[in-house]
């Protein structure tokens, strides 16, 4: 007989478990059929019936690529600590700069996938942002960096001066709301040789959507680069208060990648992450993925290396 502390304790998995295959856009069935569980296994343990067991924890990370996430959160179900819960807005407002205290990203996930027939790499970001301030929110600014040659940066300027990165190259689209329910207009703000910096607008050509104080929303956005004007990295700077930081590498397994991370601020040196990441390898794809919590504001970069490039 469960009893409702058992069902409390639960709670910490099968919220993380629905938030993971909401990121990856499943339905119960199709998360069944990747994990090898039958669906109604999974839509026991979604809806508390069932207590998942550890060979289905370690199922779900793996196929929802949740770099351990998924992992943790049944080992914290299983030692009966409590779930750890979103952290009020206000905690934030305390500390960080007033200029983005009001704004706070709930989870911020990002994923690179590289197509070696079209020799590409198609990033896609996509945020749950939640409006703790006084005042609606229109616009959400996004940066977009590129560096073919890191580490050598006379060889990186001289690259971009002759092959400046373009608009209609990187064939930026970009959503709002959950399964990109509406498009988003967006505006420039700089524009760089290797550096573009945009407004995402909380409107379109039905009108606007800004985001009210109290309320959470989803925005998506999607940007192509050419292999010849990217390069073997890829960094997510934290640079508003953020609840959790996640990332998926997805590439062609016959290049044979090879991906490790730092982790950088502006008060020490570069150190490994403090979790590792995943690897998981689909049919013709190596998969790689990781996940914390709470980065520190303003300050964490994460940074990775791959090797699907020529020299």
């Amino acid at each position: 007989m469960r009893t409702s502390e058992d069902n409390a304790d639960d709670d910490v998995f099968v919220a993380e478990f629905k938030h993971w295959r909401d990121i990856a856009g499943l339905s119960r069935a199709a998360t069944a059929k990747l994990m090898g569980f039958s669906r109604s296994y999974v839509s026991k343990v979604e809806s508390g019936t069932e207590h998942p067991s550890r060979d289905f924890a370690v199922a779900a990370d793996t196929a929802l690529n949740a770099g351990g996430a998924l992992r943790r959160a049944w080992q914290e179900m299983e030692a009966g600590r409590a779930a750890v819960r979103r952290p009020k807005p206000a905690a934030f407002q305390e500390s960080a700069d007033p200029s983005t205290a009001s704004l706070v990203v709930e989870h911020d996930h990002a994923e690179l996938n590289y197509d070696a027939d079209r020799r590409m790499y198609r990033a896609t970001m996509r945020r749950r942002l939640f409006n703790g301030g006084e005042h609606p929110i229109t616009r959400y600014l996004i940066r977009i960096s590129v560096d073919r040659y890191p580490g050598d940066p006379e060889r990186s300027n001289q690259h971009y001066r002759d092959n400046p990165l373009t608009w209609d190259e990187i064939e930026l689209h970009a959503w709002h709301g959950e399964r990109r329910a509406d498009p988003m207009h967006w505006v420039p703000q700089h524009d760089r040789d290797a550096f573009k910096e945009v407004w995402l607008l909380f409107a379109n050509d039905d009108g606007h959507f800004p985001l009210y104080p109290g309320e959470s929303t989803d925005i998506e956005y999607v940007y192509t680069v050419a292999e010849s004007k990217w390069g073997p990295w890829f960094r997510r700077a934290v640079r508003l208060p953020t609840n959790r930081l996640s990332v998926t590498l997805d590439f062609p397994a016959d290049h044979d990648p090879a991906v490790w991370g730092l982790s950088t601020s502006m008060t020490a040196e570069a150190m490994p992450f403090a979790t590792p990441i995943e690897r998981a390898d689909h049919d013709d794809r190596r998969v790689f993925s990781w996940t914390k919590t709470r980065p520190c504001p303003l300050a964490t970069d994460w940074s990775g290396t791959s090797a699907p490039h020529a020299p």
